[in-house]
């Protein structure tokens, strides 16, 4: 058998989990979308459903795979849906849509909804992926509103720059979700990882835990919250080869490493099609 193995501490994304949501201090939705970023979707789900207050996946059948394990707590599909049809399985399974562009509004408007929904409805302040702009907001949120199987609309933006300490853009993206939002009620979401650690100001009512949650700092460079998250995978493998290079051999993809000295390399059982980069696996001898 290939001795790689990946292994879950499950306590550890607990411990991520309650931290991050002292953090914030209100409610935490555990992002659980890429299969948990590749630490498995449903027995993270399961580990956390006594302290989350919901998940959130990318599509639809990230979402029904939850609920088929026992899920049942509230969970959103961050990309909302990728054709009409799809919405009768969010009505099935009891999933929350993210709507973030009229194709997807209308559609739902469009429905014959048999039980009561809440949709999250996405604002684009500045990142530029997805979202009603400012200027069309407040009309896709009226007419949700005035739809009667809408249960409530949850008002959601995301970050662009949030990981960098130094830009003023997560400034800026408050200011605009503020201001357009200020005359609709309900719930908001806006901090994701960087935001729930740095920005205090965009702590509303749902945080948003991602890449966080999995122990890895979402910052792009150390900072007092760096030693805070503790590493949930642990990637194990054995020396299964060596040699002895020569000073001036070169090893590697493009023969990017050269030895500077007569040293003694090993080879592990682990690559780029395991998920290793494949550019740093150039650089790391052993």
């Amino acid at each position: 058998m290939r001795p790689l193995v990946a292994t879950i501490n499950l306590h550890h994304l607990q411990d991520n989990f309650r931290f991050l949501k002292q953090r914030h201090g209100k409610q935490m939705y555990a992002v659980v979308k890429a299969d948990a970023y590749g630490h498995g979707a449903v027995k993270c789900s399961q580990a956390l459903v006594e302290d989350a207050d919901g998940f959130a996946v990318a599509y639809l059948e990230e979402g029904i795979e939850l609920r088929k394990n026992g899920i049942a707590a509230p969970i959103v599909l961050l990309e909302g849906v990728f054709s009409a049809e799809e919405y009768a399985e969010c009505d099935r399974f009891n999933l929350s849509p993210v709507v973030q562009n009229q194709r997807q509004l209308h559609d739902f408007l469009h429905y014959d909804w048999r039980n009561y929904v809440t949709v999250w409805l996405k604002l684009d302040t500045g990142m530029r992926r997805a979202g009603f702009m400012p200027t069309d907001y407040a009309v896709a949120y009226h007419a949700l509103r005035k739809n009667k199987a809408v249960k409530k609309v949850v008002k959601m933006t995301h970050f662009a720059c949030a990981d960098d300490l130094n830009s003023l853009f997560t400034v800026r993206q408050n200011k605009i979700f503020d201001t357009t939002t200020q005359n609709l009620s309900g719930e908001a979401s806006m901090a994701n990882s960087a935001a729930i650690l740095a920005h205090a100001d965009t702590h509303r009512d749902i945080g948003r835990a991602g890449i966080a949650l999995y122990g890895i700092s979402p910052f792009t460079e150390e900072n007092e919250f760096s030693g805070s998250l503790k590493p949930v995978m642990t990637l194990t493998t054995q020396v299964f080869g060596e040699r002895t290079l020569r000073k001036g051999e070169a090893v590697g993809y493009g023969s990017i490493f050269r030895a500077e000295k007569e040293m003694r390399i090993g080879l592990i059982a682990c690559g780029y099609a395991d998920g290793y980069p494949r550019v740093p696996s150039n650089d790391n001898l052993f």
